[in-house]
């Protein structure tokens, strides 16, 4: 008997769309809500500037801002591999950015939180080389973090 069943896969919409679901870019979803509505404030330092850019990639520039999103954003590397010498080998950063968006309309919090990621990266014997490692860390860092801000406002009920 064959696990797969051609009913199951029929009636799997009827399903979804009875549990409430809607597509986030769908008509009427959040992704249709947010795109090019959302004002980032402006950064405060090179980490806000890569979650600010990261952010409005993904849903525009407030051209027409309905929603002001406010972002603090931190970092800090820690060591983690040491070699016989006393030197760090390896890194690992750390960031967290807390946000709030707000409806300009009525001045309501839409949506509020935190999130927080890692990233790692070798160090070597050249000062060029590990710099660029550490830039590249934090840039990818920085785009998760973003992803993760939009992802949640994505999925928040905005009404």
């Amino acid at each position: 008997m064959s696990l797969f069943d051609r009913r199951t896969v029929l009636l799997m919409p009827l399903a979804v769309a009875a549990c409430g679901f809607q597509p986030v870019y769908g008509t009427g979803g959040n992704g249709q809500k947010l795109q090019g509505r959302v004002l980032v404030s402006e950064p405060d330092n090179r980490d806000a500037f890569l979650v600010t850019r990261r952010i409005e990639q993904r849903l525009g520039r407030g051209s027409d801002p309905v929603y002001d999103l406010s972002l603090v954003v931190t970092s800090r590397a820690d060591g983690l591999a040491v070699n016989q010498q006393g030197y760090v080998t390896r890194y690992n950063l750390l960031g967290a950015a807390d946000y709030v968006l707000t409806d300009t309309r009525n001045g309501q919090i839409a949506a509020s939180g935190s999130v927080d990621n890692f990233t790692g990266y070798s160090t070597t014997s050249t000062t060029v080389a590990t710099l660029a490692a550490e830039r590249d860390a934090r840039q990818r860092l920085m785009v998760i973090l973003a992803d993760q801000i939009v992802t949640r406002l994505l999925s928040t009920d905005l009404g």
